[in-house]
């Protein structure tokens, strides 16, 4: 399957089960919400898992961009992305956690063609405040997959305080041998789907409170997904980065394969990003995008300056705009990608200048990383970049 008939294959199938297919586009969360973007498939539902009727019904299915900076130092290993999306569902105090497993299993098994030979699962096994989850543990033995009990890979929260409750995390072998070992003992076992009975309420002395309405939260990487099901090792070779690792490596030759996914990962989430309405600027959200922007010109630029963006094909500009479905001409987006480039540009001149200074020929210290970062606006990895070129 491709990366549309995979999520056509996964929406249709709870369609089908009486899910309200809702729109899950923005990376921007709704005001008041001070968080920057939307991290999560639950991120935007968490008032109706904690009760508020939702207006579209009980049932609910959805694909929701994502975009976390909790990861940027990982971006150029084979699985970290920095926008990614989300494959959910939920019931709002509608059906149970057996119910939901089922359903998890028969799409993995019959909708997305996983052999159950594949597959194994893991159940919270209980602690100090909460039993073993039997009610999940009896469904899978039922459903006849291998089950692994255990203390704190089962257990979901949104932070230290919120709602929270067991859930059961979904493995596919990856392995090119007959599978062996357990989730917990063999890394070739992947997850790729968690299913959370949100449960309980944490309070801030750690107490746990029944949830006035229990409800299902369950979340399915698409690009890991995808990875699994075309018998990748990696997120950049399934066919939602083939333009961007055809052209990209042709275009600007990096010395190395995470150099490459670095900025193939950082232009295509500047573009999703400037594609909901965020401009860079010096906070908030325009800064993490003023980042992402400025990190891929740093890396583009360490071992070619004659480098530029102006280069970059409006091919992959709108492939992404149109995967991300954002009603945007590839023009304002380029206009704003070189014009950063530009803004780049004068600080590495400001840069060089400041740092042919005789207190700056030396080894530096942090003081002066400080300094040259408050006082002239120059990050670390940019005053490196340029230290190594002098």
């Amino acid at each position: 399957m491709n990366t549309e008939e995979t999520v056509r294959t996964f929406t249709d199938f709870y369609r089908d089960r009486g899910h309200h297919l809702i729109t899950g586009g923005t990376l921007l969360p709704p005001p008041p919400d001070p968080v920057l973007f939307t991290t999560s498939g639950m991120h935007p539902l968490t008032p109706y898992l904690l009760g508020r009727p939702h207006p579209q019904g009980r049932r609910l299915v959805d694909v929701q961009r994502c975009l976390r900076t909790t990861d940027l130092e990982e971006v150029g290993d084979p699985t970290h992305l920095t926008v990614f999306e989300m494959l959910g569902s939920w019931s709002l105090g509608d059906y149970g956690h057996p119910q939901s497993l089922r359903w998890g299993h028969e799409l993995l098994r019959d909708g997305f063609g996983i052999p159950q030979s594949k597959l194994y699962v893991t159940v919270f096994g209980g602690d100090d405040q909460v039993g073993p989850d039997t009610e999940s543990l009896r469904t899978w033995e039922e459903s006849g997959l291998p089950v692994e009990l255990t203390r704190d890979d089962n257990w979901w929260s949104n932070g230290p305080v919120g709602p929270c409750g067991p859930d059961s995390e979904i493995f596919v072998w990856t392995g090119d041998t007959p599978p062996e070992g357990t989730p917990t003992t063999d890394p070739r076992w992947v997850e790729i789907w968690n299913h959370v009975h949100m449960r309980y309420h944490r309070h801030e002395d750690g107490t746990l409170e029944p949830l006035r309405q229990p409800g299902i939260d369950t979340g399915m990487g698409l690009e890991r997904l995808l990875t699994v099901l075309h018998g990748r090792d990696s997120v950049y070779d399934t066919d939602l980065f083939e333009p961007w690792m055809r052209t990209v490596p042709s275009l600007w030759p990096l010395d190395d394969e995470p150099s490459t996914r670095l900025v193939c990962d950082h232009l295509r989430s500047g573009i999703v990003v400037l594609g909901d309405g965020v401009r860079p600027s010096n906070t908030g959200r325009g800064h993490v995008l003023r980042r992402l922007i400025r990190r891929v010109l740093t890396t583009l630029l360490r071992d070619d300056p004659t480098r530029t963006l102006t280069d970059l094909p409006e091919e992959l500009l709108r492939h992404t705009l149109d995967h991300f479905h954002q009603p945007v001409g590839t023009g304002p987006v380029r206009d704003q990608l070189l014009d950063e480039e530009r803004r780049f540009t004068r600080l590495l001149e400001r840069g060089r200048r400041v740092l042919s200074r005789p207190g700056f020929r030396g080894h530096l210290t942090e003081e002066d990383y400080g300094y040259l970062h408050d006082t002239h606006g120059l990050p670390r990895d940019l005053v490196t970049g340029l230290l190594s070129t002098r």
